[in-house]
């Protein structure tokens, strides 16, 4: 069973937002909104925040510039996980992950089942690390940010969390390019 160990110090992570729309701003983006305010509730630190267009090209590109950003340790993207033909976060996602955390879908249609029933399965979440980095690709409504929230990301990115978290393997996600 999972558990806070109170005897391991909390440790803030440093998350961007991405949000993923044709039409949003951040005036209006509920959803990024969502996220923001469950991190730093939270504890973590905001590391930073935009919206791109439905275009897998844009979104790669920012995700590998914060990728690259020795600030960030964790991208959160909202929107784009459909089935639609505008719908490209998921392949923008997969286009740079060096390791796909497949569980990460799994899990999250499993909490989306307790709240939408059988319309879970028109969700394509995903998770995958690259450049040392955690990426999580969230659908693009507030409830399903605070379901990926509050189920999954909450704990899995407090380092208290047992028995075991993403925050204490953060030193070895890239310890393939150590090795020579």
């Amino acid at each position: 069973m999972s558990r806070i160990d109170d005897s391991r110090e909390f440790i803030p992570v440093r998350i961007a937002v991405l949000t993923v729309s044709d039409t949003r701003v951040l005036g209006d983006d509920r959803s990024g909104d969502t996220l923001v305010e469950r991190l730093t509730t939270a504890g973590h630190h905001l590391a930073a925040r935009a919206i791109v267009q439905d275009d897998r090209a844009d979104i790669v590109a920012q995700l590998r510039a914060w990728i690259a950003a020795p600030e960030i340790d964790v991208i959160l993207s909202t929107g784009g996980t459909g089935l639609t033909g505008r719908d490209v976060t998921v392949e923008a996602h997969r286009d740079v992950y060096e390791k796909e955390i497949e569980a990460f879908g799994t899990v999250f249609t499993h909490v989306s089942m307790a709240k939408i029933g059988t319309s879970a399965v028109q969700s394509r979440a995903t998770g995958g690390v690259a450049g040392g980095t955690y990426l999580f690709a969230l659908p693009g409504s507030p409830g399903a940010c605070r379901d990926a929230w509050d189920e999954i990301l909450l704990w899995q990115l407090d380092y208290r969390h047992r028995p075991c978290n993403f925050v204490e393997i953060f030193p070895r996600l890239d310890e393939h390019k150590r090795r020579k």
